[in-house]
């Protein structure tokens, strides 16, 4: 199948854009490569120190032998379900390099803090600026120059970005990633929901909320809704950079330790000690990060996804911009409906032909670049078959089924759940911002209402409690971009905004700050930039003023005359509040330099 036409055009597009910061990004990947193993150019004093720990038979053949050693970069912490898995993996690892005459070292711990936990905390406004921490950190551990390659440990939201930030600094090496699954589902995801806005309308108690809470996210593993990060883990395969079929394996199983072994021992092999030399930063090209954009609207990811995505490209030279996700997903069909967007949650996709099925489906159909390098090899077609278990135990791959094995789920090409993709862009006289669209439904893709103001999403619920919310409006929530307070996430206002719209009346959210990648029926214009702390119009914005965002056309406007407009002056904001505590006074650099979040929200590229 020849390629389409527009993923043809986009890509071409990025490649022009991004020839020159490409190009000496690969020059200094080049430069950074090394043909034998780099602990040789250290001194007798920097190698004594490196294998200082290390057990008897390791040391000497970090000090004697010609096999490589792997770096280990650990996001592991227990209190993030996602990464408690990852506790065993070190030693897992360690074997499997010894197995081949290697050796492997953990060479940092990253810092992983949970979405979930800190949603409508201070802490979540530290989140987003996670991201850097995370890439600064595994560089710290990467810059000791004693590893020829390395596989990385993360899952969740800021996690597997950062993560993917610090491989494409650290380009010439090759990097695998090595993630550690699903849990085993728990109730409903759309039980869950139901029962939050119950709460919300004070029909139920805490304690049989948190009784509801703890029955969805019950075990080790990663959460089974489709939010940032099982966007994360797709896109982990779409771009190559995973064994392919890992994402979705379930911890604790023979399958989860045998990927983890031969994606240790694969890392190794493709190492510039081996014969198939292949650095990440061949991998991170211009059409690895096309097919991701595809990927997400297919799946109708995660909106978080959209200003990582482009740190991540920058890291490693290419430049995205949303026109780019904007025409790429006219074309991409949304394929698969996984909660927030449907019923189903991850291991029901992955049972269903999951990313094998979605991932052949766009190649068979000309959406996917195919000719592309991954950690398994040349073509993405590798990725469109299934890990299996051989007799003896170990990973074998075998051919899909060729075809959706539940059609509520995960749909073909030829009758998908939409001709479209499941993000769209808004532009107009309040900016630009980001809305996803699929799960809402198209009934709610036009909203035309007067707006209500906030600076805190406490006060919409208070205000909800209230009843001041009861009829047709917008709600602007300002003052949260990444220069205010490091965009923290509005998912909090998901179960008050779905009661309003539940009650018959048209609303939606606008807002310079975030939703979570769990996001679902309501519309909601978010990233808006530029944002309120930045100049935005959104600053100008008063309660009353009639707003028309429209999915379908990609507009989001005021309605008011021009010279009105044009004279209004914006409003302030006391932002103190968020300058200290948890923290937070230590991320002042973070808010004083960061980028715009249609750039990427990003200090660290």
């Amino acid at each position: 199948m020849s390629l389409n036409n527009m993923v043809h055009k986009v890509t071409k597009r990025i490649e022009e854009r991004s020839s020159d910061s490409r190009s000496a990004y690969l020059r200094r990947v080049r430069q950074d490569k090394e043909d034998h193993p780099v602990r040789r150019k250290l001194s007798c004093g920097n190698i004594a120190h490196a294998v200082a720990g290390c057990a008897g038979a390791d040391k000497k053949a970090m000090i004697e032998g010609d096999k490589g050693n792997l770096a280990i970069i650990t996001a592991y912490n227990d209190m993030l379900s996602a990464h408690k898995p990852f506790e065993g993996y070190p030693e897992i690892i360690r074997q499997a390099a010894r197995e081949i005459g290697a050796t492997a070292q953990v060479a940092a711990g990253v810092p992983a803090m949970c979405d979930g936990v800190t949603q409508g905390q201070p802490g979540m406004e530290l989140s987003l600026f996670s991201r850097e921490i995370i890439a600064m950190s595994a560089s710290v551990g990467l810059s000791h120059n004693c590893f020829d390659a390395v596989v990385f440990l993360g899952v969740c939201d800021k996690i597997i970005p950062g993560l993917v930030m610090a491989a494409a600094s650290f380009g010439h090496l090759p990097a695998v990633f090595l993630p550690a699954g699903p849990m085993t589902s728990g109730i409903p995801n759309d039980k869950k929901s139901k029962i939050r806005q119950k709460f919300a309308r004070g029909e139920i108690d805490r304690k049989e909320l948190l009784r509801a809470e703890m029955s969805s996210y019950h075990s080790a593993g990663t959460c089974t809704f489709y939010g940032t990060a099982n966007t994360n883990q797709f896109l982990m395969e779409v771009m190559g950079l995973h064994m392919p079929g890992a994402a979705f394996v379930n911890p604790g199983t023979p399958l989860r330790e045998a990927l983890t072994k031969m994606g240790a021992k694969q890392a190794l092999n493709i190492s510039s000690l081996g014969e198939h030399y292949t650095p990440v930063g061949d991998i991170l090209g211009a059409r690895a990060f096309v097919n991701a954009i595809v990927g997400l609207h297919a799946t109708g990811g995660s909106t978080n996804l959209v200003i990582h995505l482009c740190a991540m490209a920058k890291a490693a030279g290419i430049i995205l911009d949303l026109e780019d996700f904007a025409d790429l997903s006219e074309v991409t069909p949304l394929l698969a409906r996984v909660y927030p967007n449907g019923i189903a949650d991850v291991n029901q996709f992955h049972a269903a032909g999951g990313a094998a099925y979605v991932i052949g489906e766009m190649l068979d159909n000309g959406l996917m670049h195919g000719d592309v390098n991954t950690v398994f090899g040349r073509g993405l077609h590798l990725y469109t078959k299934e890990p299996c278990l051989d007799d003896a135990g170990n990973v074998c791959w075998k051919d899909g089924s060729g075809q959706s094995l539940d059609k509520n789920i995960v749909r073909p090409v030829s009758d998908p759940f939409s001709k479209n993709g499941g993000l769209s862009q808004l532009q107009g006289n309040l900016g630009t911002a980001v809305m996803k669209i699929s799960a809402v439904a198209s009934e709610h893709h036009v909203v035309e209402a007067p707006v209500k103001v906030f600076h805190d999403q406490e006060d919409v619920k208070q205000a909800f409690a209230n009843k001041q919310l009861d009829r047709d409006c917008i709600i602007v929530v300002r003052f949260q971009g990444p220069k205010a307070n490091g965009m923290p996430e509005l998912h909090g206002l998901t179960p008050t905004l779905g009661n309003i719209q539940d009650q018959g009346f048209k609303v939606a959210l606008v807002t310079d700050g975030r939703m979570s990648g769990a996001s679902g029926k309501v519309p909601a214009a978010i990233h808006l930039t530029p944002e309120a702390c930045d100049g935005g119009a959104i600053a100008k914005l008063q309660d009353g003023d009639m707003v028309r965002l429209d999915a379908t056309r990609g507009s989001l406007d005021i309605l008011i005359d021009e010279s009105e407009w044009a004279q209004r002056l914006p409003a302030s904001c006391d932002l103190s509040a968020s300058r200290h505590g948890l923290g937070r006074n230590l991320f002042s650099v973070f808010r004083d330099h960061v980028s715009p979040a249609d750039k990427g929200a990003s200090i660290s590229v």
